[in-house]
């Protein structure tokens, strides 16, 4: 964990991922709404597309962040689009909301689904996890998103195999039976653009980075990094289509098919803890850009206040729960996604790029105007 270079190409990828995951991913929901619903072929063309966005996004915005040592995303906005910076904070705010609510609903389905708790429990649980981290600051989350994160692909790595060896004869089949149509690019675009939010919540992470060749394969591998679970859960899913599409959520349906109550105990473990961890990256990203605005003012941030912010956040995101977890991402996901891509992506890959690489940017070490270690 505090080897250079895990911290420099690898951490920033890890909490990129980590903050994607919510769920809709972890749940296999997502995966289902924008690529296997389209079909098993499209969808993973879709996926790729993704993938590329992601990385190319991240690759810029690392490598700006660097150079302008904007380590939250209200400087790094402010850089970007000048005035206008405050049209991503408020579609970010608005993601948050949406996320949480993902989170607590998945929360309460887990520990309805799987352990047969009072589905509210599951959400208070996960919320109260939420807060109670971020109190601890960055160093804290660093830590808990690296190590949660290896867990989490072993375990994905694990249900596809297993999947794989019981279900993989008709892999072929499906792939073969679903033709390419047109669908794959407007979804690919899709999730590419609403889930970069992802890339704001690991700008303080580009503090350990030092050069430009480390910020572009940082940006890089984030992508990958971010998508490999999809990826291995994607291929989990296709020998289950069409019929995996309806389930509200598509990680018990297929633990069900496998017949394992033991793995499915695991899952839900590991997949609480990603929940856990979306919610916290995402508040503590909105904490980050407080603290520097304190900062700038000649005053602290309080421990205490860190914790307030995520119940105010979170005292809302309670309220949308109730409106269930397909609902949360069919109709909340596709129309805040369009904001992500006017408000970032299509600025990030232009202005941004032009910012970023005109010239060769400085090589020193990132410093402290955005952030610290310890903050």
């Amino acid at each position: 964990m505090k080897a250079p270079w895990f911290r420099r190409y690898l951490l920033p990828g890890l909490v990129f991922q980590s903050a994607v995951i919510a769920g809709g991913y972890g749940t296999g929901r997502e995966n289902v709404e924008f690529f296997l619903s389209i079909g098993p072929t499209p969808g993973l063309w879709a996926m790729a597309l993704s993938t590329a966005i992601w990385s190319a996004v991240c690759a810029v915005t690392f490598e700006l962040a660097r150079q302008s040592r904007s380590y939250e995303y209200r400087n790094f906005f402010k850089r970007l689009l000048g005035p206008s910076w405050v049209l991503f904070e408020v579609t970010y705010v608005l993601l948050t909301l949406l996320v949480l609510a993902v989170i607590g609903a998945a929360a309460g389905t887990i520990a309805n689904e799987t352990f047969g708790l009072p589905y509210a429990l599951g959400v208070i649980v996960a919320l109260g996890a939420v807060a109670l981290l971020l109190f601890y600051g960055s160093v804290a989350i660093e830590r808990f998103f690296a190590g949660w994160s290896f867990a989490l692909y072993a375990v994905f790595v694990a249900l596809v195999v297993w999947s794989l060896v019981r279900f993989g004869s008709t892999l072929g089949p499906s792939f073969a039976a679903s033709s390419l149509n047109s669908d794959w690019l407007v979804k690919g675009v899709q999730y590419g653009g609403y889930n970069l939010s992802a890339a704001a919540v690991a700008l303080f992470t580009v503090r350990h980075i030092r050069t430009r060749k480390q910020a572009v394969w940082a940006g890089l591998l984030a992508g990958i990094i971010g998508m490999l679970p999809a990826f291995f859960f994607y291929l989990a899913m296709v020998p289950h289509y069409p019929a995996i599409v309806g389930a509200a959520n598509p990680s018990n349906f297929i633990l069900g098919a496998l017949g394992s109550t033991t793995f499915q105990v695991a899952y839900a473990i590991i997949l609480f803890g990603t929940l856990i961890e979306t919610g916290t990256g995402m508040i503590h990203a909105v904490n980050e850009r407080l603290a520097v605005t304190r900062r700038e003012r000649g005053a602290g941030m309080p421990s205490w206040a860190r914790p307030v912010v995520a119940a105010v956040f979170l005292g809302v995101a309670l309220s949308l729960t109730p409106l269930g977890l397909i609902d949360l991402i069919r109709q909340g996901y596709g129309t805040i996604t369009w904001g992500f891509i006017v408000y970032y992506v299509l600025p990030v890959l232009t202005i941004g790029a032009w910012l970023a690489f005109r010239k060769r940017g400085a090589t020193g070490t990132a410093g402290t105007a955005g952030g610290s270690e310890g903050t």
